[in-house]
């Protein structure tokens, strides 16, 4: 008689490659930094990741550690942590926004079908994960990528979608012709 052991599950050779959640990551910069300590210069690594479905949803994360794959884990985790919903308009985005963030500028207006993303590096990496499939984008200012990654991440955080603002726009017009009208019978 042979007893049958329960055998444990095996541990997925990459199980430490993050979650298998659907999203893409894509690394934009690794950054070695060094650090001079009494014994001698300290090694470390940044390392910026952006994280997205391609269908509306995007995250920017920096992650920093000893090692690059952890430092690109951790960016990763940062990522999943921080993201936003895009109001898409087919395979654009909705209007116009031109955002600073530190000396980045970035300016993202919507494009028509069939015009792909022209964008630079870091900006392209962070529209495409975000699922825009035509857009025109400039960067001006600095070309520093961390700040253009997220000059690009607070400019899509900004954009707004137009019907919810067209409801929330009349609902303020409402409620300014309702305080008109109980003015006006308050008088007479």
């Amino acid at each position: 008689m042979t007893s049958e052991k329960p055998r444990r599950e095996r541990r997925n050779r990459d199980g430490d490659r993050g979650p298998d959640d659907g999203m893409e990551e894509r690394v934009v910069k690794i950054s070695r930094v060094a650090k001079v300590v009494k014994g001698g210069r300290h090694l470390s690594f940044s390392a910026m990741v952006v994280v997205g479905d391609s269908q509306g949803k995007v995250g920017v994360g920096l992650g920093k550690a000893d090692a690059v794959p952890d430092a690109v884990k951790k960016g990763g985790y940062y990522a999943r942590r921080n993201m936003v919903n895009v109001p898409l308009s087919k395979t654009t985005i909705t209007h116009e926004i031109k955002v600073k963030y530190c000396g980045a500028e970035v300016m993202l207006r919507p494009a028509a079908p069939g015009t792909g993303v022209i964008a630079g590096g870091s900006v392209r990496a962070v529209v495409e994960l975000a699922g825009i499939k035509d857009i025109l984008t400039k960067a001006t200012h600095s070309t520093n990528p961390i700040n253009l990654v997220k000059a690009t991440f607070k400019a899509l955080s900004m954009l707004k979608d137009p019907e919810i603002e067209k409801a929330r726009r009349q609902a303020v017009i409402d409620a300014g012709v309702e305080m008109a009208n109980s003015e006006q019978s308050v008088k007479v």
